[in-house]
């Protein structure tokens, strides 16, 4: 029995330092991450002279843009942070009409070159998109030639009427409802004639 319960006891602590080691990985893996944005941020901002947000987008796209199946990494020469390849907008709306409806107060455009996988292959322009409130990103978008896989329509007749075949049933049934409504006010009005 003392066995059994010094055995569960380092059990429980080896899967409590493995579990440690784990987090510590991935906590040095996002610092590293970190730093780096940091570090090209810092490098357009120096050397570019580029505006803090744009640089910041242009950072946070290099780093989607390298988890890309289609990417290796996006170069950005200084002329991505002129006035023609770059912009910072006030919005005061909503980032997009789709998923990311979030409201921010600034977006801002960036232009990169992505450099594929294949060397054969000429870099692409990549258009990055970031909405900002304050200094903070919350939204983000862009060109990606390899777009998400969709997943599966839903059959037509679960989508709430909009399916060919629940127009029908709904058809019959307000029409139905239509009739039924008509032989009431009918009769009803028959009955009132009646008694004058």
């Amino acid at each position: 029995m003392e066995r059994n319960h010094a055995s569960r006891r380092l059990l429980r602590l080896a899967g409590r330092l493995v579990v440690c080691a784990s987090l510590a990985c991935t906590a040095t893996a996002f610092a590293d991450s970190l730093d780096e944005r940091n570090e090209l941020v810092h490098h357009f901002v120096t050397d570019f002279h580029a505006n803090p947000l744009i640089a910041d987008c242009a950072a946070h796209g290099s780093f989607v843009a390298s988890t890309s199946t289609a990417f290796d990494h996006v170069e950005f020469p200084a002329t991505s942070f002129d006035a023609s390849h770059s912009s910072l907008m006030p919005w005061n709306d909503s980032f997009d009409d789709h998923k990311q409806r979030i409201k921010v107060d600034n977006v801002v455009t960036v232009e990169g070159l992505g450099v594929g996988k294949n060397a054969d292959r000429d870099p692409a322009t990549l258009k990055f998109r970031c909405g900002y409130v304050g200094s903070q990103m919350l939204a983000f978008g862009w060109n990606d030639p390899v777009p998400p896989s969709k997943a599966r329509a839903e059959p037509r007749s679960t989508r709430g009427g909009k399916g060919k075949h629940s127009t029908k049933g709904k058809s019959k049934s307000s029409n139905a409802a239509a009739k039924s409504s008509s032989s009431k006010s009918t009769k009803s009005n028959s009955k009132s004639t009646k008694k004058h």
